[in-house]
């Protein structure tokens, strides 16, 4: 490419032939003030006057419009120009109301030109609307008609869902040739939002955390979703799981049974419905050839040992991380067989065996040992025993007693015990009439397992209210599809047991005040006690970890220990903690996140850098963003493809078929990619500093 040879304040200055001074001056770190012109995107119009320059020979131009020639001699920072700019830059400010200068960008435009507020003509109300869009407000008070959002918008998406406009004869930037944004074609990206110096744009809804995803942020493991989403928009599906790897060794386990908080935070949810974040995780980890590992780097032997206790999502995650640092790492299990809560916890209609054992076979492919039947009662033992350092996750397995009357008799079981039996493939058999207490994702499983071994009808007994109900409304309507009667507001007081039948007793309910948990606290109503029987009574209370008083590590509130949560470390040196143990109950990307943050700080502490995080692909998303696409704003959730409820009677067949390649690549599509605001090029920021700049953002 041809280039030109030209002189800006003094020093000498290369620029691609047709490019112009403000794009030459940029390149060579020399700040131009500017409000009308982005870098990277379409030429501006020079509406805001700020960039003006002398050109020897040529009087005092818009940098922005003009392009460079050989040997052309230019000056950014004389009086004259300074006057015009000063002069300019108030008239800018006075369209706006006061104050002014309430953005980064012009307060160190103001100090930079020498314009004080002060120093700014009143303010004339121009009676502009203030339009409420779907995700954003629109003040065209604050509008300084600069085009930075058209330009931005033209480029990112290739849509003209904004431009300049008339309305009631009233000249403004806005949705183009439509009332709104949403008809005007907006891919709601937000990219238009960063770019306005003003504020005249803005997200109705805060973000969650600065210069990261909503969707990233709500994933307790920090997993790109909006890398992988896009990936998969594009049939790159063995990249897309490539990504989700980066993060967790568990992508397909989560990608059927993780509660998916990060669809909570899509940004879609204003729009319609968030994007199936999970069902994608899904479609990507069910195809993955596992080209990955040729990227994934194993260190040399350390000569540190680690002794992992439990080999739930946790205990098998710290361990796969710490091995593939180069410790040798050994899990002691104390069941028959590796998994934890993930194994016995979760029926294989939600995650089926061969799945968690392809997952847990990965982790013992990077040199993990993995020992079951082996308890492990005390920390010390361990230590004694050669291990430089401890990490115990060893889950939540106790169930917590109802506490009423009869809880204790033949027939009624806890509900970890019933799915633990069944999961380890011992022989349960039910019959007649089965309750459920409780209302979450363990009890709603209790309930569709017994659904399918035989019982005639199950009941699940939960003393709120549907609203209040904890599981995920997915698995509430999957059982609700299979039969299973949900019987709320009420809640067992008392249970007896004639011949083979359990006869509970329970009390109707209403909801009082909220309690400490945020919700409504049920309060028994005197007189409303009714009686049913049954063959099997399952209660899903709750759980907590069940630690031997020879752990030597500090217990906290809830039987569960106590970590510094910085690092996971006990109360002992060298032993650290993290998963259910810790939290109590919770979900598998908690326990894995916990494991990750245990990681980093045990290999810190055996004299490691701590560095868990790869790059496992090298495919990202392009440099032109999105594109234009007809209705997608109206664009509706895939639905996940599942048996019939007529097709899971009687087995416990995978009930979610994952979706084909078409529908994944269509919800794919779906997403906003609001992840593009930060990918902006970075503004040039005026340092006000002796009248000189150059600081880039």
């Amino acid at each position: 490419m041809d280039m030109v040879n030209l002189n800006i304040n003094g020093s000498k200055v290369k620029a691609k032939a047709g490019a112009t001074i403000l794009d030459a001056a940029r390149e060579a770190g020399i700040y131009i003030p500017t409000l009308c012109s982005y870098p990277g995107f379409l030429p501006s119009v020079g509406g805001c006057q700020l960039c003006i320059v002398e050109v020897e020979g040529g009087g005092v131009v818009a940098s922005c419009l003009s392009p460079v020639s050989k040997d052309m001699v230019v000056h950014t920072d004389i009086p004259q120009v300074r006057d015009m700019r000063r002069h300019n830059l108030k008239a800018v400010l006075s369209v706006l109301p006061a104050p002014r200068l309430v953005t980064e960008e012009l307060i160190k435009l103001a100090a930079y030109i020498g314009v004080k507020e002060a120093e700014v003509p009143p303010y004339i109300n121009r009676n502009l609307p203030v339009d409420d869009e779907i995700m954003f407000t629109w003040d065209h008070n604050l509008c300084i008609l600069c085009e930075r959002c058209i330009g931005v918008c033209r480029e990112v998406s290739g849509a003209r869902a904004i431009d300049f406009s008339t309305r009631d004869k009233k000249f403004m930037v806005g949705p183009f040739r439509f009332p709104t944004l949403k008809e005007a074609g907006c891919r709601f990206c937000g990219a238009c939002v960063v770019s306005c110096p003003t504020h005249a744009l803005a997200d109705k809804k805060e973000w969650p955390e600065a210069g990261v995803a909503p969707c990233v942020h709500g994933c307790p493991a920090g997993i790109d979703i909006p890398r992988y989403t896009y990936l998969i928009s594009e049939r790159k599906f063995t990249d897309a799981a490539a990504v989700i790897r980066e993060k967790v060794p568990f992508p397909r386990t989560l990608g059927r049974i993780c509660f998916h908080p990060c669809e909570e935070e899509c940004r879609r949810n204003e729009l319609n419905e968030p994007i199936s974040i999970c069902s994608l995780k899904h479609a990507a980890a069910d195809r993955d050839p596992k080209l990955w590992r040729s990227r994934m780097k194993i260190s040399k032997p350390t000569g540190k040992k680690v002794a992992v206790v439990g080999s739930g999502p946790a205990g098998l995650t710290a361990a796969y991380y710490l091995a593939k640092l180069g410790h040798a790492v050994t899990v002691f299990e104390a069941l028959p067989e590796p998994g934890g809560m993930m194994r016995v916890g979760i029926p294989d209609y939600r995650l089926p065996k061969y799945v968690l054992r392809d997952e847990i076979e990965e982790i013992k492919r990077v040199g993990v040992e993995i020992k079951t039947n082996s308890k492990v009662k005390s920390v010390d033992t361990l230590l004694k025993d050669g291990y430089n350092a401890v990490f115990v996750a060893m889950g939540a397995h106790k169930g917590i007693k109802m506490g009423v009357p009869g809880d204790n008799l033949a027939g009624v079981v806890e509900c970890i015990d019933f799915l633990r039996d069944v999961n380890l493939g011992k022989e349960v058999k039910l019959k007649g009439k089965v309750a459920v207490i409780g209302g979450g994702n363990a009890a709603v499983d209790a309930a569709r397992v017994a659904s399918r071994l035989g019982a005639q009808e199950v009941t699940v007994f939960y003393r709120r209210s549907r609203a209040e109900m904890p599981a995920s409304p997915d698995e509430i309507e999957a059982a609700l599809e299979e039969g299973v009667k949900i019987s709320f507001l009420a809640a067992p007081t008392k249970i007896t047991k004639e011949g083979s039948t359990l006869k509970m007793e329970c009390v109707r309910m209403e909801l009082g005040k909220p309690d400490d948990s945020g919700r409504k606290r049920p309060v028994p109503i005197k007189g409303s006690e009714f009686q049913a029987d049954f063959s099997k009574i399952i209660y899903a209370i709750g759980q907590e970890p069940e630690i031997s008083s020879e752990l030597g590590v500090e217990i906290g509130k809830g039987n569960t220990i106590s970590v510094k949560t910085e690092t996971q470390a006990t109360s002992k040196a060298g032993v650290y903690a993290a998963g259910d143990v810790v939290s109590g109950p919770a979900s598998v990307i908690e326990a894995i996140a916990g494991a990750r943050k245990a990681a980093i700080a045990i290999d810190k502490y055996l004299g490691g850098k701590g560095v868990i995080d790869e790059k496992l692909t090298t495919a990202e998303a392009p440099g032109s963003w999105t594109s234009p696409s007809n209705g997608f704003a109206d664009m509706h959730r895939v639905e996940m493809p599942r048996l019939s409820a007529v097709e899971r009677v009687g087995n416990l067949k995978e009930v979610n078929l994952g979706f084909d390649d078409e529908l994944a690549v269509k919800e794919a599509k779906r997403c906003l990619r609001c992840n593009l605001r930060f990918k902006l090029p970075p503004l040039m920021l005026a340092d006000a500093k002796e009248g000189k700049v150059l600081s880039k953002k």
